[in-house]
């Protein structure tokens, strides 16, 4: 079904913020919005997908937009003013600048191969870990090959302090079903997986940084 009232869909370019009107959402929302959009998309958790989709509406609303995903197996994240609305519905008469729309492809629009190539360098931390380390620390590293791929598409290595804590505190022990070994030494295989790629943990990172 169109967005738009009489069949008209708003196929919103997203802009630089150089030529963003007052009224625009700033690049930094849109990507903000995309992100909550993705995390909510992957979760296995209802809460936890209520939680992002809540996250989401919450920064639109500030700046007096809503959300929805059009065509869930074409997924499209459509950004349009609350003003645009009545009812529910998008009201051609109130549209006076279709460019405030925004659009975003969330699915099939990164490559593949690239997304590929990720996982398969988080995969080879993972049997590095199991390799030197054991099972134990091998499952933990496998849990968080899953995280940053289904919910980041990034490498383990890149992550943030904040990301890790979200992969500490909630995809961790709601979603990979740890043993009690496990749980007692998660964070020290999050250490040992950085050992394996060479790369100081985002909290050390932090630290020189501020130095």
């Amino acid at each position: 079904m169109s967005d738009l009232e009489n069949g008209t869909e708003a196929d919103g370019d997203r802009s630089s913020d150089g030529e963003r009107s007052p009224g625009e959402l700033p690049d930094d929302v849109v990507d903000e919005a995309e992100r909550l959009t993705r995390l909510a998309r992957t979760a296995t958790d209802e809460n936890e997908r209520t939680a992002r989709l809540e996250r989401r509406d919450d920064l639109l609303s500030e700046h007096e937009f809503t959300a929805r995903v059009r065509d869930e197996e074409d997924a499209t994240l459509v950004l349009h003013p609350e003003e645009w609305h009545a009812d529910g519905v998008i009201r051609t008469d109130r549209i006076e600048d279709i460019d405030r729309a925004i659009e975003i492809q969330l699915e099939g629009t990164e490559d593949p191969d690239d997304w590929q190539a990720v996982d398969e360098r988080n995969r080879e931390l993972v049997a590095e870990v199991r390799a030197a380390h054991g099972d134990v620390h091998g499952d933990n590293a496998v849990a968080l090959a899953d995280f940053f791929g289904n919910h980041y598409a990034k490498p383990i290595e890149s992550a943030t302090s904040a990301e890790l804590e979200e992969f500490l505190t909630g995809y961790f022990v709601r979603n990979a079903w740890p043993s009690e070994k496990q749980r007692d030494v998660v964070e020290e295989s999050v250490d040992l997986v950085f050992e394996a790629a060479d790369e100081p943990h985002p909290e050390l990172r932090s630290s020189s940084t501020v130095e």
